[in-house]
C-alpha cells in the first residue's frame, strides 16, 4: 500500500491475533464472504481481490472519499 500512498486505516491479519477464527466467522455472516481478503473501504464492503480489481477505475475515488490517499 505504501507504493501506491494509500494509507492503511487498519489491517487484521486473522492468523496474528488470538480471536482470528472468530473474526473470520463473524464476517463471513456479515458478509457471506468466506476467503482473504476481505476488502472494507470506508464501511462499504468490497469484497476479495477479484472484486477490487473489477473496480479499479473507481479505486482512487473512493480512497480520498475515504481520506486514504
Amino acid at each position: 500500500m505504501s507504493a501506491a500512498k494509500v494509507k492503511a486505516q487498519k489491517l487484521i491479519d486473522e492468523n496474528q491475533v488470538d480471536d482470528g477464527a472468530a473474526i473470520q466467522d463473524a464476517l463471513e455472516e456479515i458478509t457471506s464472504q468466506r476467503s482473504v481478503p476481505n476488502i472494507f473501504i470506508a464501511k462499504e464492503h468490497i469484497g476479495g481481490n477479484s472484486d477490487l480489481q473489477a473496480r479499479k477505475t473507481e479505486l482512487p475515488q473512493l480512497l480520498k472519499d475515504a481520506g486514504a490517499l
